[in-house]
């Protein structure tokens, strides 16, 4: 694969890898009570993994979405070199307590579509869990029962600039569908003919 190529994916693969993610997941973890999706990328396999870690009559795991921009210094979009993470949506306390009693002592899944650099996960599982404890504080309450796991669709096989804290994680784990060069992923949302990227992603046996 050429430098200036591009790593294509299909909605099918996106489909079959959080299929068998979720698998694992139940096997490891159990069914998650809650699945944090990080925008934009985390939503779609966020929505699709949820329906493979539910049987037939349980209720849907609840998905909230978090917003993340990274602060570039040089570069674009997945090439981007980022030092610093800004939110641009958080999670409502006041509506989690009302609807789902809060994160504090639940399994919880962070979603999103690509590990590139690992700043922006690195970010989300530590904010997560200083809200967690903060909030566990407020309430006089313990949060040893808070477990954080992760699933990306793809984790690009490159120098990460952030590592994920096991002790925050509390027995979670760490899971990508698909370990990839450090190449630009074309993702069927991001594309204007959806037809012409199927065939890519065929061709190069991504669907």
């Amino acid at each position: 694969m050429s430098a200036d190529e591009k790593f294509y994916v299909s909605y099918n693969s996106v489909h079959k890898i959080c299929q068998k993610a979720a698998a694992d997941i139940l096997e490891t973890q159990g069914k998650p009570d809650v699945i944090i999706a990080i925008g934009g990328g985390g939503f779609i396999p966020a929505r699709i993994i949820r329906t493979f870690l539910k049987k037939d009559g349980e209720k849907n795991i609840p998905i909230q979405a978090i917003g993340l921009s990274l602060y570039e210094d040089m570069g674009t979009g997945q090439d981007k070199i980022g030092k610093e993470v800004i939110r641009t949506q958080w999670l409502d306390f006041g509506s989690l307590d009302k609807h789902f009693d809060s994160l504090i002592g639940k399994n919880i899944l962070i979603v999103d579509e690509v590990d590139d650099t690992r700043t922006t996960l690195h970010y989300a599982l530590s904010e997560l869990y200083k809200d967690v404890q903060n909030k566990a504080k407020e309430l006089d309450t313990s949060s040893s029962g808070t477990k954080f796991s992760v699933f990306v669709l793809h984790n690009k096989k490159k120098a990460k600039r952030a590592e994920l804290n096991e002790e925050q994680m509390n027995g979670g784990t760490y899971l990508s569908g698909k370990d990839v060069d450090d190449i630009w992923i074309a993702y069927p949302w991001e594309s204007h003919d959806i037809d012409a990227h199927t065939e890519k992603a065929k061709a190069q046996g991504n669907y």
